[in-house]
């Protein structure tokens, strides 16, 4: 039998505990605060491009949502919904109730073969990017993608909360650090006092900012960092075949030492997640071993259709054309708005109003102003950090977005008016 086939070494494994009562106390108050003045956990009817339309309680107007991040307005495409519905009617059927490891669609074959070719990498698909993450963390916290060696796993601090959340599970197996947002000195000196680390972080972070991919390679380089990269934020946006921010600045290889998660929704505009490995050895682990792939089902087949669809989209000029404009479009916002994120191509723009009040209260004045958008708070954000979080997007008019700056700006001014 190989090596690969071993027991990875053992190590002392720390306990680890999640503060969730802390969260909760500390956090409670402010949701509540946020749905009384309704600008939380809306339902809405969808109307034309980014357009919504409020329940009656809350006098049934129309209003410009910035909140979605579908960055190149792809969730409403014409010929993704067509691409559902054709797969349903042609199947017969919406979704089975089956474990991956017995039946699956011929359809969903297809699309990660499909998705395989446009990405260059191995790709198994899941029902979200959470699910993703769950079944892969473990595995990577194992040792069998580190030379059955299990690795100190290193979460940069401001890891998508879909990737910390498994913080107690990987340090189950093995030991876990973390470390400041994007701190490479950190990340380099854990990799020469240890044989084996892996790097956990986002590739476009959900509240602004990016991993720095480039320095990140040179450290797999040297010490054979292994990097496992969320980038939800980043598919579709970057790169010929929109194969994402993480995706366009590595090798044509992925090889044995990168994975990359990321969405089926956001800018791709279908529905679900992925992860994009490198061998096809990985690929059998997560098909036998990946939690969300062994016990639970499936994409159904409306978000099989609609991926089918994007990723036949994804190989056309409207790609490109898209990308474009939401270069324009966040080129608008930056314009009038200044924020952490001036001036980058990456489509999250955070405005930060210090406490918590003054952000709920902003968000209610733009939802009074036809302009829908994100209060962001503890745990969202660190505490003294409150603000709004804006996404321009390919399917928003110029206007709309200069609109929406111009209000920001205002409740910018009256903020500094009447601190």
């Amino acid at each position: 039998m190989s090596d690969e086939h071993h027991a990875p070494t053992a190590t002392a494994v720390p306990r680890s505990y999640r503060n969730t009562h802390s969260v909760i106390n500390s956090a409670d108050e402010n949701l509540a605060a946020a749905e009384q003045q309704d600008i939380m956990a809306l339902y809405v009817e969808p109307c034309r491009d980014r357009s919504v339309l409020l329940a009656p309680t809350l006098r049934g107007e129309q209003v410009v949502d910035f909140v979605r991040c579908s960055y190149l307005g792809l969730d409403n495409h014409p010929s993704i919904l067509k691409g559902a519905t054709d797969a349903v009617r042609r199947h017969k059927a919406l979704h089975w109730s089956c474990a991956r490891t017995r039946l699956n669609f011929n359809l969903l074959g297809e699309l990660e073969e499909a998705l395989s070719d446009l990405f260059s990498a191995r790709i198994i698909t899941y029902t979200t990017v959470l699910a993703a993450n769950m079944g892969a963390l473990p595995i990577l916290a194992s040792g069998h993608l580190t030379d059955n060696k299990r690795p100190v796993v290193v979460f940069d601090r401001l890891a998508h909360a879909t990737l910390a959340f498994h913080k107690p599970v990987v340090a189950n197996e093995t030991r876990v650090e973390t470390i400041a947002h994007n701190d490479l000195n950190a990340l380099e000196d854990i990799c020469r006092r240890n044989q084996r680390v892996a790097y956990v972080c986002d590739g476009v972070y959900s509240m602004g900012g990016s991993a720095p991919i480039a320095d990140l390679l040179v450290l797999q380089n040297r010490y054979g960092l292994f990097l496992y990269i969320d980038d939800a934020h980043g598919i579709s946006l970057f790169g010929k075949s929109g194969e994402g921010f993480a995706r366009s600045q590595i090798g044509q290889d992925l090889g044995e030492r990168t994975i990359i998660a990321a969405s089926l929704g956001k800018g791709f505009g279908a529905s679900g997640g992925l992860l994009m490995l490198g061998t096809r050895r990985q690929e059998e682990l997560f098909r036998r071993f990946s939690i969300a792939y062994a016990f639970s089902a499936s994409l159904n087949l409306a978000a099989i259709g609609a991926a089918m669809a994007s990723q036949a989209l994804h190989r056309t000029k409207e790609l490109k054309l898209r990308q474009d404009a939401l270069a324009d479009r966040i080129a608008a916002f930056d314009k009038i708005v200044a924020s952490k994120q001036a001036h980058s191509k990456l489509p999250i723009r955070t405005v930060e109003f210090g406490d918590e009040t003054s952000s709920i209260a902003a968000a209610r004045r733009l939802l009074d102003k036809g302009f829908y958008t994100s209060a962001i708070f503890f745990p969202t954000v660190a505490k003294g950090m409150a603000g709004l979080r804006v996404c321009p997007t390919a399917g928003h008019s110029v206007e709309e977005v200069e609109g929406l700056g111009e209000a920001i700006s205002q409740a910018l001014a009256e903020r500094r008016e009447n601190p």
